[in-house]
């Protein structure tokens, strides 16, 4: 819901806020994790909440112990922030006395000890390009359009934002070869996502409703899920991506609330057969979806700049948060404060919105691939040493404080 903490006009006494280009203004309040510190961002500064726990009673109890776990709780967490609003926007405030408490951004970490990891197929436009370029007369498997589509990931690999990716090794096999070989990918690729934090999880053998599941998720982050492709395309039939995934997915350590982004909430995708009833609920369909303007940069060890390569939104997303978490859950399975659903690939119907190298380069069966031309005068179908990729995300709507969600990178290594 709305309220006086979504207000545009709103101003913080920290000056760096109230930046038109600011990414964390006063109705923000991202949070984050360093060492052994819960900490929110305002600004170009954080607030260290673990110190200011210590002499002030704060509605989420865990912030003293250093972590975000009593970020689950929907009321804690909206009292919290209503909290922080008032504080860092009054210049008579408490926090506005002791400033002390501010600081520069120290290093991240993830903001949970992550238990468990599900990566999505989510967008329908990624799955039909995709989908293309094996099954050309039939790019959509007949259950794509009725069940969200998804995959157990290995949690024990995701990595913070600005953390090297080593290229995977694996076994490569070539169309023209009669057995594969082992050794370092070829064909390294992102993928461009969002991941969603889970708050309150359910006990084993009960579902999470559809209409209830807003309870149950905290916030996004930005996403990674670094892929190899020519380790997929050997491995992956008849189970599914493995050792082409697990070995590195960057995940952003800025939480953004679903209360910050209350005023981008908007209508789903279209729908066509009508979801299963477990899956559909009319608020989730007017409001579920997040319109967030994403966009993937490269920079080569050459360039001293980044350049944007494609653009897409979170909107065209084929299913909503919602219906991920509550699909995931649908069977009984218990989801865990601090799980961690990733979107699946975010790419919109057009090839310069394609979330990935795999998408960006592919132009028709049978087609070469048409390489990513960088401002270094290199060129790019895959990934080489040296690259690194930047995500960013904005939060846009007339009538309120632009939001960004920071930035996710990682620079691949040998």
């Amino acid at each position: 819901m709305l309220d006086q903490t979504h207000d545009a006009r709103a101003t913080s006494w920290v000056e760096s806020a109230n930046l038109e280009e600011a990414a964390f203004p006063v109705q923000h309040l991202p949070f984050a994790r360093g060492d052994g510190r819960a900490l929110v961002g305002i600004g170009d500064q954080v607030l260290d909440l673990t110190a200011v726990a210590q002499v002030k009673a704060l509605p989420v109890d865990s912030l003293k112990q250093g972590c975000l776990q009593g970020l689950a709780s929907p009321a804690a967490r909206r009292e919290l922030r209503h909290w922080l609003f008032e504080q860092l926007t009054s210049s008579t405030s408490w926090l506005a006395q002791n400033r002390q408490f501010l600081g520069p951004t120290p290093g991240l970490r993830l903001p949970f000890e992550v238990g468990d990891y599900t990566d999505f197929y989510a967008s329908i436009h990624h799955a039909t390009r995709v989908g293309s370029m094996f099954r050309p007369d039939n790019p959509l498997l007949p259950n794509y359009r009725w069940v969200p589509i998804g995959y157990h990931g290995r949690a024990s690999s995701l990595i913070v934002s600005g953390t090297e990716v080593h290229r995977p090794l694996g076994q490569l096999k070539a169309d023209d070869a009669e057995a594969p070989v082992f050794g370092p990918c070829k064909m390294l690729d992102y993928e461009l996502e969002l991941g969603l934090w889970v708050g309150t999880g359910n006990s084993l053998g009960k579902p999470i409703p559809i209409h209830q599941v807003r309870d149950h998720w905290i916030g996004v982050s930005l996403l990674n899920d670094w892929s190899a492709r020519d380790l997929q395309r050997w491995e992956y039939q008849p189970l599914g991506p493995f050792l082409a995934k697990s070995f590195a997915t960057t995940v952003s350590p800025w939480i953004t609330t679903q209360e910050a982004l209350a005023p981008f909430f908007c209508a789903a995708a279209s729908h066509e057969p009508r979801p299963l009833e477990y899956l559909w609920d009319q608020q989730d369909q007017q409001e579920g979806a997040l319109d967030l303007q994403l966009e993937v940069q490269l920079r080569s060890p050459q360039m001293q700049q980044p350049q944007t390569v494609s653009r897409s939104n979170s909107k065209d997303l084929f299913w909503t948060l919602g219906q991920m978490l509550t699909h995931h859950a649908s069977n009984g399975c218990p989801m865990r404060t601090g799980d961690l659903l990733a979107s699946g690939t975010i790419s919109g119907e057009s090839r310069e919105s394609a979330g990935c190298l795999l998408e960006l380069t592919w132009v028709a069966p049978g087609q070469p691939r048409q390489p990513v031309e960088l401002e270094d005068g290199s060129r790019r179908v895959f990934l080489q040493d040296g690259d690194e990729v930047i995500l960013r995300g904005w939060a846009r709507r007339e009538g309120f404080r632009s939001l960004g969600l920071g930035h996710c990178s990682g620079r691949a290594i040998p």
